[in-house]
C-alpha cells in the first residue's frame, strides 16, 4: 500500500479564486529542472472522498471539489500554507494502481 497526501477544497475556490495553476505550473517546471518524476495530480469530483473513513471531509465540502494529490507530504502541507482555506488528509491505496491510485476507490 502507498500512502497519498491530499488537499482538497471547492473547485470555485481553488480554481478560480486561487492561482493554482500557477504554483501546479511552478512545481511542474522545478521538478523538470531537477530531473524529478511528477508526483502529484490534479483530480475534480476526486472518489476517494465517499470512502467510509473521509465522512468529515466529505461533510465539509457544500460543493464540487478539486483536490491535489501527491505522495510528498510536505507539498501538501505547504498547499495548505499556500491557499489556507483548503482541507487535508491521506489514504492508502494499492502500490500497483500508482499511475491511476483512486481507480479501486
Amino acid at each position: 500500500m502507498d500512502t497519498y497526501y491530499f488537499a482538497i477544497a471547492s473547485q470555485d475556490f481553488l480554481l478560480k479564486e486561487e492561482p493554482l495553476e500557477e504554483v501546479l505550473r511552478e512545481r511542474t517546471n522545478h521538478y523538470k529542472s531537477l530531473g524529478k518524476n511528477i508526483d502529484f495530480w490534479l483530480i475534480t469530483n476526486p472518489a476517494f472522498i465517499h470512502a467510509p473513513n473521509m465522512l468529515n471531509i466529505k461533510r465539509q465540502l457544500v460543493k464540487p471539489s478539486v483536490a491535489i494529490i501527491s505522495k510528498n507530504p510536505k507539498f501538501i502541507d505547504w498547499l495548505k500554507l499556500r491557499f489556507v482555506f483548503v482541507l487535508t488528509g491521506n489514504f492508502n491505496a494499492p502500490s500497483k494502481n500508482i499511475r491511476d491510485p483512486l481507480k479501486t476507490l
